[in-house]
């Protein structure tokens, strides 16, 4: 039986810390030092990384079936977009859903990342949730909280589309415009 308490607010909840953040259980903090824009790689404190130094131009959103630059979609991240990473055991039906799902949303990012630890992990700015499938209604439920002017996004709405990348194949081309 669940209990009766409210979760504490995100602004109270522990740096690193999983619980409920904004009501969704298992959200992790993340702890985030900057979102200042830089010219180097990041090394970043989780992978796929959830906010902090970025480079100056954003990733595209979009469904991608190749990696992406941590340091592109990290600026896409402080624009309002979720980051829906996976691994290489998501089965075609599931991938077809996040397909159409990038499809629908213009802050919705999509990639493969063999370095995590669960099949699916959903990214927003200091926020973090680890899945086992798309089945789980927390996916649904981060979605509605975080994407686009989520409560912990520097940039809300800022655009995730006019910079580099060109789904599904090409994360660092520059898009031909015309």
């Amino acid at each position: 039986m669940a209990q009766s308490t409210a979760p504490l607010p995100a602004s109270e909840a522990p740096a690193g810390a999983a619980g409920a953040p904004e009501g969704i259980e298992g959200v992790v903090v993340v702890p985030i030092v900057s979102n200042e824009h830089v010219r180097y790689d990041v090394e970043y404190s989780t992978s796929p990384p959830a906010g902090g130094p970025h480079l100056g131009i954003w990733l595209n959103c979009g469904f991608y079936t190749v990696p992406v630059l941590d340091e592109l979609a990290v600026h896409s991240l402080e624009h309002g977009a979720v980051w829906v990473t996976y691994r290489s055991d998501v089965g075609g039906e599931a991938l077809g859903e996040l397909q159409v799902l990038a499809a629908q949303s213009s802050h919705v990012l999509v990639s493969p990342y063999e370095a995590q630890d669960s099949p699916l992990v959903l990214s927003a700015w200091a926020r973090q949730l680890a899945l086992d499938s798309l089945d789980d209604p927390r996916f649904d439920r981060f979605l509605e909280v975080y994407l686009f002017d989520g409560p912990t996004v520097p940039e809300p709405g800022a655009a995730c589309s006019g910079a580099v990348g060109v789904p599904p194949e090409h994360p660092e081309a520059i898009p031909q415009q015309g």
